[in-house]
């Protein structure tokens, strides 16, 4: 697996529709799925929350669960399903997630963070990796990540994921801690740097391709949140900038575009406009038009009977679709 870009998985955003459209701005970048409960996928609707469209390959799931043999049957799903990659994630810090003994809170038991990963790397041939914080609440984030790098490792992790703050469980949300805990890139160079031979990817606060860029001199990946969602107009230069491969499609306007066959297939299928359109509301976002293409979707989407014929309409309220992407970002 490549790990040099990757969008990161988001609650309520990264689903297959917001993937599919990512897709079409970035043929290189690994997507990952919603974190999905162990729970979920051994009880809950299987075909329907591992659904996924053939095109968003590269594409992993990521799980969430401390239960080792839950785990590896998830895992042992997730290959049948045809995944590229199992993520096991110990960086969630949702009261929900703690409950569940999951998420975040298994910064404190690295021991069992690495059964875990070995109960999915003994089950499939996937690669299995893992998305975790520096530490959370009084941990030494010095020792907190080294230890659970240590338990990892041996246990045949693939690659790890670490987003460069504390996760403080007892006094912060889950958007607070998104933001409060400082960020600290330093010690994720120096994980690096203390495991040359561990594929090591940062995530937190990447919020355009030049600071990517910069991180991947001393490290092997990158992965990019908010920014990618928000502002969704910055993957079209990801293949040219950090893979040296042709972009896609050249503008926002012509990835848009390219988005209609899909739509038009999805509610045929039963899915509603504004479940789709939701993620493209930032596709525009610094040109003019912008602000009433994601007003007219805002109100028209969500109607009874929204067609692809709504998001055309909105198109036509844009100014220039074509804009180059030099001026986007100037914006």
């Amino acid at each position: 697996m490549d790990h040099r870009f990757s969008i990161a998985p988001m609650m309520e955003w990264t689903d297959r529709h917001c993937r599919f459209f990512h897709r079409l701005l970035t043929r290189r970048a690994l997507l990952y799925t919603e974190m999905i409960t162990t729970g979920a996928v051994l009880n809950g609707d299987r075909a329907r929350l591992l659904a996924f469209d053939p095109a968003e390959h590269p594409l992993a799931l990521q799980l969430g669960g401390s239960d080792p043999q839950a785990l590896a049957q998830c895992a042992r799903i997730a290959e049948d399903f045809g995944f590229d990659e199992v993520n096991l994630n110990v960086g969630c810090p949702s009261d929900r997630v703690q409950e569940g003994r999951f998420g975040a809170c298994l910064m404190a038991e690295p021991a069992l963070v690495g059964d875990c990963v070995a109960a999915m790397t003994g089950s499939v041939k996937l690669p299995v990796t893992v998305k975790c914080r520096i530490g959370i609440d009084e941990q030494d984030p010095e020792e907190a990540l080294e230890a659970l790098t240590h338990a990892v490792k041996r246990a045949g992790v693939a690659a790890l994921i670490v987003h460069a703050r504390k996760a403080w469980l007892g006094g912060l949300s889950p958007r607070e801690n998104r933001d409060v805990p400082p960020l600290d890139y330093g010690r994720v160079h120096r994980l690096k740097a203390a495991h040359r031979g561990l594929p090591v990817v940062l995530n937190g606060g990447i919020v355009d391709l030049d600071q990517a860029a910069g991180h991947l001199e001393r490290l092997d990946g990158v992965m990019m949140g908010r920014a990618a969602y928000q502002e969704p107009w910055r993957l079209i230069d990801v293949d040219p900038l950090l893979y040296g491969a042709p972009a896609r499609y050249a503008s926002p306007g012509a990835a848009a575009e390219a988005l209609i066959p899909y739509l038009e297939r999805e509610l045929v299928r039963g899915s509603r406009l504004h479940a789709m359109t939701r993620h493209v509301l930032g596709l525009f976002r610094g040109i003019p038009g912008a602000r009433a293409f994601r007003r007219h979707l805002a109100t028209e989407a969500v109607k009874p009977g929204a067609s692809a014929r709504t998001f055309r309409d909105a198109l036509a309220l844009v100014v220039d679709m074509d804009a180059p992407m030099a001026r986007i970002a100037a914006a």
